[in-house]
């Protein structure tokens, strides 16, 4: 059985993820049509200022993990270019197909390469990537999941490659709004599926160096941690 927490060190007092992946993946199915009308004003400016920090250029190899509606796959294809590749892994059909469509009025679903998939058995081979992107994603894992989502992000880097993740986050003194929300993942799961974790000890648990790490504020803090592979 899962328990409330890990005790490990990038994961010590953070929750544990109640829900399977079918689950999870058949909740993103069912708000896939609706999930902008709940986020995109709160995560669209934390999202943009974790695209910065990655600075995708032309002719790059990125690939976004939980990609959502789209939004940030759109970005990453300006500024690619048709002479890189931009690849988008998201376990929910649902949400695919809304990424289609987000694309094609953008004029770039033609430059996008989405798969239905599993962040813990990327299908890329190794040293293929040049940048990964992941917003809002890697608190849906399990803790003792996350290193695992890491490993294969390494795995696929190439040396030096990049990666960013912009995460809700436990860094810092719990506010009674955060300890709220931790109460209510806990007993609502199926409501609130993620939870804030520790991005930066994780990715640096994970073998990765870390380049900066910056705390923004929505609801509740985000870490948003620029990372390269060694």
């Amino acid at each position: 059985m899962r328990t409330e927490s890990s005790s490990h060190k990038s994961g010590e007092g953070v929750l544990r993820v109640r829900k399977s992946r079918n689950e999870t993946r058949t909740y993103y199915d069912k708000i896939s049509r609706i999930y902008d009308l709940l986020a995109e004003r709160s995560e669209a400016p934390v999202r943009a200022v974790g695209l910065k920090k990655l600075g995708a250029t032309p002719g790059e190899k990125v690939l976004e993990i939980g990609f959502g509606t789209g939004h940030c796959l759109a970005s990453l294809a300006a500024a690619i270019g048709p002479k890189g590749g931009v690849y988008g892994i998201d376990l929910s059909a649902g949400m695919i197909r809304t990424a289609r469509g987000v694309l094609r009025k953008k004029g770039c679903d033609d430059l996008v390469e989405l798969i239905c998939g599993d962040a813990m058995r990327l299908p890329f081979r190794e040293a293929v990537m040049d940048a990964i992107f992941m917003s809002f994603a890697l608190e849906l894992f399990d803790t003792p999941d996350i290193p695992e989502v890491l490993a294969e992000c390494r795995r696929v880097l190439q040396p030096g490659g990049r990666i960013v993740v912009a995460s809700m986050s436990k860094e810092g003194r719990a506010t009674a709004l955060v300890r709220t929300y931790e109460w209510a993942h806990r007993h609502f799961p199926n409501l609130l599926d993620c939870r804030p974790i520790f991005a930066a000890q994780a990715l640096e648990a994970a073998g990765f160096r870390i380049v900066s790490t910056e705390m923004q504020r929505m609801w509740v803090p985000v870490e948003i941690v620029l990372a390269t592979a060694k």
